[in-house]
C-alpha cells in the first residue's frame, strides 16, 4: 500500500516537473518570437554600423521647433522645444556632418540633433538642452557611429539596439529554454530509471 501511494507521489511530481519545463520552453519560444518582430528589425534596419571618434565644430541651440505629428497622433502630442544643432568632424572621412542622438531622432526631426520627449515642464526642458550642448562643448571628441555605405552621410550618438544589447535580450530565453529542456530531460532520465528498476 505504502508502495503505490510513493509510486504514485512519484508519478505527480514527474507530471508536474515536465508541465514546467515544457511551460518553460513554450515561454522562451514565445519571447524569441516577439523579440524577432519587434527589436531584430530595428537592429537590422539601423544602417550606422561603424564606430569610429568625432570632434565637435560647433553646437548651437537654435529657434524653438515643434516636435512633428506623425501619423496617428494628436494635436496635443505637438510641443516646442529648442532646437539643439551639433555639427561635427568624422574622423573617417574628414567630412563635417550633423550629430544626432539616435536613429529615433532623425525620423522624428532630422533638423534637431536632440528631441526630449514630451514633459510638461519647458523649462526642465530648454535645461536639459542647454546642458547637453554645454557637455558638447566641454568634451570635444568622443566615439560615434556612421554608415559605411555611405547611405546617410549623417552620424549618431548612440544605437538604440547595439550588438551587446541584442545579446543581452536573447539573454534570458535562452536561460529558461535552456533549464527547460534541462527540466525535461531530467525527468525522462528519472522515468527510464524507475522503468528499469521495476523490470529488474
Amino acid at each position: 500500500m505504502l508502495g503505490k501511494k510513493l509510486v504514485t507521489a512519484q508519478k505527480r511530481g514527474e507530471t508536474r516537473a515536465l508541465c514546467l519545463g515544457l511551460g518553460m520552453v513554450a515561454c522562451s519560444m514565445m519571447m524569441y518570437f516577439f523579440i524577432g518582430i519587434t527589436i531584430v528589425p530595428f537592429y537590422t534596419k539601423s544602417v550606422w554600423t561603424t564606430e569610429t571618434m568625432c570632434k565637435v565644430l560647433k553646437a548651437n541651440i537654435k529657434d524653438e521647433a515643434l516636435c512633428p505629428n506623425r501619423e496617428g497622433s494628436e494635436d496635443e502630442d505637438i510641443f516646442p522645444y529648442p532646437c539643439l544643432q551639433v555639427w561635427v568632424n568624422l574622423t573617417a572621412s574628414g567630412q563635417e556632418v550633423m550629430l544626432y542622438q539616435t536613429e529615433d531622432t532623425l525620423e522624428k526631426n532630422p533638423k534637431c540633433s536632440y528631441v526630449p520627449d514630451k514633459v510638461e515642464n519647458a523649462k526642465e526642458v530648454k535645461a536639459r538642452i542647454e546642458t547637453i550642448a554645454s557637455n558638447f562643448k566641454k568634451y570635444q571628441t568622443f566615439p560615434c557611429y556612421y554608415d559605411p555605405g555611405g547611405t546617410q552621410t549623417n552620424v549618431i550618438l548612440s544605437r538604440l539596439y547595439p550588438p551587446k544589447g541584442l545579446l543581452f535580450t536573447f539573454l534570458w530565453p535562452t536561460l529558461m529554454f535552456t533549464g527547460g529542456c534541462l527540466i525535461i530531460v531530467l525527468v525522462k532520465i528519472s522515468q527510464y530509471f524507475s522503468v528499469l528498476s521495476a523490470w529488474q
